[in-house]
């Protein structure tokens, strides 16, 4: 089970967000006992990239092998 403040990574593309798998971001929400996630994602300078809503077989847990990996997005709307 994932919590508030838990690290992820998404498992597939939530291009409607502009955002690819392998993206990383904070749960900020929990929908009914884990239907869904509401995820905060951001930039490398602490800027909100995105907030979106995914469900749990659109993204995993972060481990401890895990490397961040830098690509540009647009800013947030």
């Amino acid at each position: 089970m994932l919590n508030e403040h838990d690290q992820v990574v998404l498992t597939a593309d939530l291009l409607e967000h502009s955002l690819v798998a392998g993206d990383a971001g904070t749960i900020v929400y929990i929908h009914q006992g884990g239907e869904a996630y509401v995820i905060e994602f951001f930039t490398l300078d602490g800027d909100t990239a995105a907030i979106a809503t995914a469900l749990p077989e659109q993204l995993r847990a972060t481990t401890s092998r895990d490397i961040l990996h830098a690509r540009t997005v647009s800013a947030a709307t």
